[in-house]
Protein backbone atom coordinates (compact mmCIF):
# COMPACT_ATOMS: atom_id res chain seq x y z
CA UNK A 1 0.00 0.00 0.00
CA UNK A 2 1.26 2.99 -0.81
CA UNK A 3 2.18 6.59 1.75
CA UNK A 4 -0.84 8.64 2.22
CA UNK A 5 0.05 11.97 1.02
CA UNK A 6 -0.16 14.74 3.35
CA UNK A 7 -2.28 18.12 2.62
CA UNK A 8 -0.71 20.42 0.30
CA UNK A 9 1.77 17.53 -1.59
CA UNK A 10 -0.60 17.09 -4.64
CA UNK A 11 -3.23 19.27 -6.56
CA UNK A 12 -3.55 22.74 -6.90
CA UNK A 13 -1.28 23.20 -4.24
CA UNK A 14 1.33 22.64 -6.01
CA UNK A 15 0.46 23.86 -8.74
CA UNK A 16 0.97 27.62 -7.41
CA UNK A 17 3.74 29.39 -6.16
CA UNK A 18 3.34 32.93 -4.01
CA UNK A 19 5.35 35.48 -4.73
CA UNK A 20 7.26 35.49 -1.52
CA UNK A 21 7.94 31.86 -2.36
CA UNK A 22 9.42 32.92 -6.13
CA UNK A 23 11.31 35.65 -5.05
CA UNK A 24 12.81 32.84 -2.29
CA UNK A 25 13.59 30.34 -5.08
CA UNK A 26 15.08 32.57 -7.56
CA UNK A 27 17.30 34.60 -4.57
CA UNK A 28 16.39 37.89 -5.76
CA UNK A 29 14.83 41.20 -4.43
CA UNK A 30 10.84 42.43 -5.41
CA UNK A 31 12.49 45.05 -7.84
CA UNK A 32 14.80 42.46 -9.74
CA UNK A 33 11.80 39.97 -9.94
CA UNK A 34 9.05 42.63 -11.12
CA UNK A 35 11.53 43.70 -13.60
CA UNK A 36 12.52 39.82 -14.50
CA UNK A 37 8.59 39.20 -14.88
CA UNK A 38 7.70 42.15 -17.10
CA UNK A 39 10.75 41.62 -19.73
CA UNK A 40 9.50 37.14 -19.85
CA UNK A 41 5.88 38.65 -19.89
CA UNK A 42 5.30 36.49 -16.77
CA UNK A 43 1.85 37.71 -15.27
CA UNK A 44 0.43 36.81 -11.69
CA UNK A 45 -2.47 33.74 -12.41
CA UNK A 46 -5.65 33.84 -10.15
CA UNK A 47 -6.43 30.30 -8.65
CA UNK A 48 -9.93 28.64 -9.34
CA UNK A 49 -9.87 27.72 -5.82
CA UNK A 50 -7.62 30.38 -3.82
CA UNK A 51 -8.97 28.50 -0.42
CA UNK A 52 -6.99 25.05 -1.19
CA UNK A 53 -3.96 27.10 -3.04
CA UNK A 54 -3.62 28.68 -0.05
CA UNK A 55 -3.98 25.74 1.99
CA UNK A 56 -6.86 27.13 4.29
CA UNK A 57 -5.23 30.37 4.65
CA UNK A 58 -7.44 33.86 4.16
CA UNK A 59 -4.52 35.49 3.85
CA UNK A 60 -4.80 37.38 0.22
CA UNK A 61 -1.15 36.62 -1.44
CA UNK A 62 -0.25 36.62 -5.44
CA UNK A 63 0.59 33.66 -7.35
CA UNK A 64 2.44 32.46 -9.91
CA UNK A 65 2.59 29.23 -11.80
CA UNK A 66 4.89 27.21 -10.49
CA UNK A 67 6.20 26.28 -14.61
CA UNK A 68 6.64 29.79 -15.33
CA UNK A 69 8.82 30.16 -12.14
CA UNK A 70 11.05 27.05 -13.35
CA UNK A 71 11.55 29.04 -16.44
CA UNK A 72 12.46 31.70 -14.96
CA UNK A 73 15.50 30.24 -13.03
CA UNK A 74 17.11 29.01 -16.07
CA UNK A 75 17.22 32.65 -17.51
CA UNK A 76 20.94 34.48 -18.27
CA UNK A 77 19.44 37.65 -17.10
CA UNK A 78 19.74 35.99 -13.63
CA UNK A 79 23.21 35.72 -13.98
CA UNK A 80 23.69 39.38 -15.41
CA UNK A 81 21.66 40.99 -12.10
CA UNK A 82 24.34 38.79 -10.04
CA UNK A 83 27.24 40.08 -12.10
CA UNK A 84 26.12 43.52 -11.52
CA UNK A 85 25.82 43.54 -7.81
CA UNK A 86 29.02 42.15 -7.65
CA UNK A 87 30.42 44.99 -9.75
CA UNK A 88 28.85 47.24 -8.16
CA UNK A 89 30.00 46.04 -4.45
CA UNK A 90 33.65 46.12 -6.30
CA UNK A 91 33.06 50.06 -7.37
CA UNK A 92 32.12 51.36 -3.75
CA UNK A 93 35.61 49.83 -2.26
CA UNK A 94 37.38 51.01 -5.12
CA UNK A 95 35.90 54.84 -4.20
CA UNK A 96 36.42 54.34 -0.92
CA UNK A 97 39.96 53.69 -1.73
CA UNK A 98 40.31 56.07 -4.17
CA UNK A 99 41.84 53.74 -6.69
CA UNK A 100 40.88 55.82 -10.18
CA UNK A 101 43.03 53.06 -12.06
CA UNK A 102 40.59 50.32 -10.98
CA UNK A 103 37.65 52.88 -11.58
CA UNK A 104 38.75 52.99 -14.83
CA UNK A 105 39.00 49.50 -15.51
CA UNK A 106 35.66 48.65 -13.47
CA UNK A 107 33.32 50.85 -15.65
CA UNK A 108 35.04 49.82 -18.92
CA UNK A 109 34.11 46.38 -18.25
CA UNK A 110 30.94 46.47 -16.60
CA UNK A 111 28.51 44.07 -17.66
CA UNK A 112 25.98 44.96 -20.05
CA UNK A 113 22.66 42.97 -21.19
CA UNK A 114 20.67 43.05 -24.47
CA UNK A 115 16.92 42.20 -24.59
CA UNK A 116 16.98 40.60 -28.22
CA UNK A 117 16.78 37.48 -27.60
CA UNK A 118 13.68 37.98 -24.95
CA UNK A 119 11.98 39.48 -28.44
CA UNK A 120 12.34 36.78 -29.89
CA UNK A 121 11.48 34.19 -27.48
CA UNK A 122 7.98 36.43 -26.82
CA UNK A 123 7.61 37.26 -30.79
CA UNK A 124 7.91 34.11 -32.51
CA UNK A 125 7.26 35.13 -35.68
CA UNK A 126 6.66 39.20 -37.42
CA UNK A 127 3.35 38.88 -37.24
CA UNK A 128 3.17 38.14 -33.39
CA UNK A 129 4.98 41.30 -32.71
CA UNK A 130 2.55 43.65 -35.12
CA UNK A 131 -0.78 42.00 -33.07
CA UNK A 132 1.09 42.94 -29.88
CA UNK A 133 1.83 46.66 -30.77
CA UNK A 134 -0.63 48.72 -29.78
CA UNK A 135 0.02 48.81 -26.15
CA UNK A 136 3.92 49.50 -26.85
CA UNK A 137 3.06 52.60 -29.31
CA UNK A 138 0.79 54.20 -27.10
CA UNK A 139 3.29 54.00 -24.39
CA UNK A 140 6.39 55.02 -26.50
CA UNK A 141 3.97 57.92 -27.32
CA UNK A 142 3.35 59.31 -23.59
CA UNK A 143 7.45 58.79 -22.81
CA UNK A 144 8.06 60.84 -26.08
CA UNK A 145 5.71 63.93 -24.46
CA UNK A 146 7.14 63.07 -20.79
CA UNK A 147 9.66 66.04 -19.02
CA UNK A 148 12.69 65.07 -17.84
CA UNK A 149 11.81 65.20 -14.26
CA UNK A 150 10.53 62.04 -13.76
CA UNK A 151 12.49 59.88 -16.57
CA UNK A 152 16.20 60.31 -18.50
CA UNK A 153 16.06 62.54 -21.40
CA UNK A 154 17.76 60.41 -23.18
CA UNK A 155 14.56 57.61 -23.13
CA UNK A 156 12.08 60.46 -24.18
CA UNK A 157 14.26 61.13 -27.29
CA UNK A 158 14.60 57.68 -28.19
CA UNK A 159 10.41 57.56 -27.50
CA UNK A 160 10.31 60.02 -30.15
CA UNK A 161 12.58 58.95 -32.68
CA UNK A 162 10.94 55.29 -32.82
CA UNK A 163 7.68 57.09 -32.96
CA UNK A 164 8.73 59.21 -35.27
CA UNK A 165 10.26 56.36 -37.52
CA UNK A 166 6.92 54.00 -37.44
CA UNK A 167 4.61 57.51 -38.72
CA UNK A 168 7.24 57.66 -41.46
CA UNK A 169 6.75 54.19 -42.79
CA UNK A 170 2.92 54.53 -42.41
CA UNK A 171 2.70 57.63 -44.58
CA UNK A 172 4.96 55.99 -46.82
CA UNK A 173 3.16 52.25 -46.90
CA UNK A 174 -0.18 54.87 -47.23
CA UNK A 175 -1.59 52.29 -44.29
CA UNK A 176 -3.67 54.76 -41.72
CA UNK A 177 -7.08 54.46 -42.34
CA UNK A 178 -8.98 56.21 -38.91
CA UNK A 179 -7.40 58.80 -37.17
CA UNK A 180 -9.85 60.59 -34.05
CA UNK A 181 -8.94 63.01 -31.96
CA UNK A 182 -10.59 62.99 -28.31
CA UNK A 183 -9.84 65.03 -24.92
CA UNK A 184 -6.99 62.17 -24.07
CA UNK A 185 -5.20 62.45 -27.34
CA UNK A 186 -5.19 61.88 -31.07
CA UNK A 187 -6.13 58.09 -31.96
CA UNK A 188 -4.80 56.39 -35.18
CA UNK A 189 -5.73 53.22 -36.69
CA UNK A 190 -3.86 51.90 -39.41
CA UNK A 191 -4.03 48.33 -41.06
CA UNK A 192 0.02 46.69 -41.97
CA UNK A 193 0.23 43.66 -43.24
CA UNK A 194 -3.40 42.59 -42.57
CA UNK A 195 -3.14 43.46 -39.27
CA UNK A 196 -5.36 46.35 -37.31
CA UNK A 197 -3.53 49.14 -35.26
CA UNK A 198 -4.71 51.25 -32.81
CA UNK A 199 -2.90 53.63 -30.52
CA UNK A 200 -3.16 56.54 -28.96
CA UNK A 201 -0.36 59.80 -28.72
CA UNK A 202 -1.27 62.60 -25.95
CA UNK A 203 -1.57 66.22 -26.87
CA UNK A 204 1.73 68.39 -27.01
CA UNK A 205 0.83 70.23 -23.70
CA UNK A 206 2.89 69.67 -20.59
CA UNK A 207 1.66 66.55 -18.75
CA UNK A 208 0.94 66.42 -14.97
CA UNK A 209 2.22 63.21 -13.45
CA UNK A 210 0.57 61.99 -10.56
CA UNK A 211 2.80 61.05 -7.38
CA UNK A 212 1.63 57.33 -6.78
CA UNK A 213 2.93 56.10 -10.44
CA UNK A 214 5.53 54.02 -10.00
CA UNK A 215 8.23 55.03 -12.81
CA UNK A 216 10.29 52.14 -12.41
CA UNK A 217 7.64 49.15 -13.48
CA UNK A 218 6.85 51.89 -16.20
CA UNK A 219 10.47 52.39 -17.61
CA UNK A 220 10.95 48.85 -17.18
CA UNK A 221 8.22 48.10 -19.92
CA UNK A 222 9.33 51.04 -21.67
CA UNK A 223 12.74 49.59 -21.62
CA UNK A 224 11.55 46.33 -23.41
CA UNK A 225 9.02 47.90 -25.66
CA UNK A 226 11.80 50.45 -27.52
CA UNK A 227 13.81 47.24 -28.20
CA UNK A 228 10.71 45.31 -29.70
CA UNK A 229 9.52 48.85 -31.85
CA UNK A 230 12.99 48.79 -33.39
CA UNK A 231 13.20 45.41 -33.99
CA UNK A 232 9.04 46.21 -35.43
CA UNK A 233 10.87 50.03 -37.46
CA UNK A 234 13.49 47.80 -39.03
CA UNK A 235 11.59 45.15 -40.47
CA UNK A 236 8.57 47.55 -41.86
CA UNK A 237 11.07 49.83 -43.48
CA UNK A 238 12.96 47.09 -45.55
CA UNK A 239 9.93 45.61 -46.76
CA UNK A 240 9.21 49.21 -48.78
CA UNK A 241 13.35 49.16 -49.49
CA UNK A 242 13.55 52.24 -47.49
CA UNK A 243 16.75 53.09 -45.50
CA UNK A 244 16.68 52.45 -41.97
CA UNK A 245 17.49 54.63 -40.27
CA UNK A 246 15.02 56.48 -42.29
CA UNK A 247 17.07 59.12 -44.51
CA UNK A 248 15.52 62.28 -46.29
CA UNK A 249 15.47 62.83 -49.71
CA UNK A 250 15.24 65.48 -52.48
CA UNK A 251 16.26 67.92 -49.88
CA UNK A 252 20.11 68.13 -49.45
CA UNK A 253 22.69 67.08 -52.49
CA UNK A 254 22.50 63.19 -53.07
CA UNK A 255 26.14 62.77 -51.75
CA UNK A 256 25.10 64.78 -48.41
CA UNK A 257 21.61 62.78 -48.40
CA UNK A 258 22.99 59.66 -48.62
CA UNK A 259 25.71 59.78 -45.90
CA UNK A 260 23.85 61.53 -43.57
CA UNK A 261 22.47 58.97 -40.84
CA UNK A 262 19.38 59.49 -39.29
CA UNK A 263 19.83 63.10 -37.40
CA UNK A 264 17.53 61.47 -34.31
CA UNK A 265 19.71 58.47 -34.10
CA UNK A 266 22.91 60.66 -33.60
CA UNK A 267 22.86 64.28 -34.38
CA UNK A 268 26.47 64.15 -32.80
CA UNK A 269 27.76 62.29 -35.20
CA UNK A 270 26.31 64.33 -38.01
CA UNK A 271 28.38 67.00 -39.32
CA UNK A 272 27.05 70.39 -40.75
CA UNK A 273 28.03 73.68 -41.69
CA UNK A 274 26.25 75.50 -39.14
CA UNK A 275 23.89 74.58 -36.41
CA UNK A 276 20.96 75.91 -38.53
CA UNK A 277 21.27 73.01 -41.16
CA UNK A 278 21.40 70.77 -38.14
CA UNK A 279 18.08 72.84 -37.11
CA UNK A 280 16.66 72.40 -40.44
CA UNK A 281 17.14 69.03 -40.69
CA UNK A 282 15.48 67.73 -37.74
CA UNK A 283 12.76 69.82 -38.34
CA UNK A 284 12.11 68.34 -42.02
CA UNK A 285 12.36 64.65 -40.46
CA UNK A 286 9.66 65.70 -37.72
CA UNK A 287 7.75 67.75 -40.45
CA UNK A 288 6.53 63.76 -41.63
CA UNK A 289 6.12 65.95 -45.28
CA UNK A 290 9.58 64.82 -47.10
CA UNK A 291 10.10 61.20 -49.00
CA UNK A 292 12.76 59.09 -47.94
CA UNK A 293 15.93 57.45 -49.47
CA UNK A 294 15.22 53.98 -50.89
CA UNK A 295 18.30 51.26 -50.81
CA UNK A 296 19.72 51.40 -53.90
CA UNK A 297 18.89 47.81 -55.97
CA UNK A 298 21.70 46.04 -57.01
CA UNK A 299 22.22 45.39 -60.50
CA UNK A 300 21.51 42.23 -62.15
CA UNK A 301 24.61 40.02 -62.01
CA UNK A 302 26.39 41.82 -60.03
CA UNK A 303 27.04 39.78 -56.71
Amino acid sequence: MGREKKKGESGLATTYYSRSQAMRKLQISMPEFRRLCIFKGIYPQEPRHRRKVSKGSSVYKTYYYRKDIAWLAHEPLLQKGRDFKIFVKKLKRAFNDDDKVKIASLKEHRPLYTLDRMVKERYPTFVDALRDIDDVLTMVSLYSTLSSLKIKASVSQLCKRLLLEFMHYVIASKSLRKVFISIKGIYYQAEIQGQTITWLTPHQFPQRIPREVDFRIMNTFVEFYTTLLTFVNFRLFHSLNLRYPPQLGGYFSTELSLQLPSLLVNPNEVEYENDGDKGEYRELLESLSHSLVKIPETPTGVV
